[in-house]
């Protein structure tokens, strides 16, 4: 398996890095055990002393996990109609659908931002928003919001780690995951606070 930290930080001074940022993030989008966010951090902690430019880190992060959002989303379409019909009406399962179809309708770019920077979330609600067959072109505007922002995000959190502590890049490196762990909690309480008013409804039959 590829360390993706240590090659982060081996390339840190090379314009590879970037390429390595594109891959990563594209990567993290469907497959949830790789860490993308530790290596946007270091990139971040290490354009603080301007051995990367922040610019590129935002632009090639935003890029990957853009591009690796519309794997899952495209999965989701070629294997939606399917699925449709193994979900008879009236059923649990239909309900859970359709529910979820109407609370996209409602709330899409609410749903699609806030997933984003929950690693696992993101990868179902991407993957969600194609089985439902969500129209392409808001999917296309609200993932460019989102990645865009999370990649802003995460960047930003690294490179405020290391303009406070210059000296100490471990510790930079710390405060940086630390802000990530802790803005990505309170996002994740938000979404549960408003979850709770809209839960799927029951039906009658599995």
């Amino acid at each position: 398996m590829i360390d993706w930290l240590r090659l982060a930080e081996s390339l840190i001074s090379s314009p590879w890095l970037y390429a390595v940022l594109i891959a990563v993030s594209f990567l993290d989008s469907f497959l949830p055990l790789i860490p993308s966010e530790p290596v946007v951090i270091v990139a971040g902690v290490y354009a603080a002393t301007g051995q990367t430019d922040i610019v590129l880190v935002i632009a090639a992060t935003t890029l990957g996990a853009f591009l690796g959002d519309m794997v899952p989303y495209a999965a989701g379409r070629l294997f939606g109609t399917r699925l449709l019909k193994r979900l008879p009406p009236g059923s649990k399962r239909r309900a859970a659908h359709d529910w979820f179809a109407r609370e996209l309708d409602a709330r899409g770019g609410f749903i699609l931002v806030t997933t984003r920077f929950i690693p696992v979330g993101r990868y179902l609600a991407t993957l969600s928003t194609g089985l439902v067959n969500f129209p392409l072109r808001k999917y296309v505007l609200f993932i460019a919001f989102a990645t865009a922002s999370w990649s802003a995000y995460t960047a930003l959190t690294g490179y405020l780690g290391g303009v406070l502590f210059q000296e100490n890049t471990l510790l930079a490196i710390a405060v940086g995951v630390g802000l990530a762990f802790v803005v990505t909690g309170f996002i994740e309480v938000v979404r549960r606070i408003r979850h709770r008013g809209s839960a799927v409804p029951d039906t009658v039959t599995d």
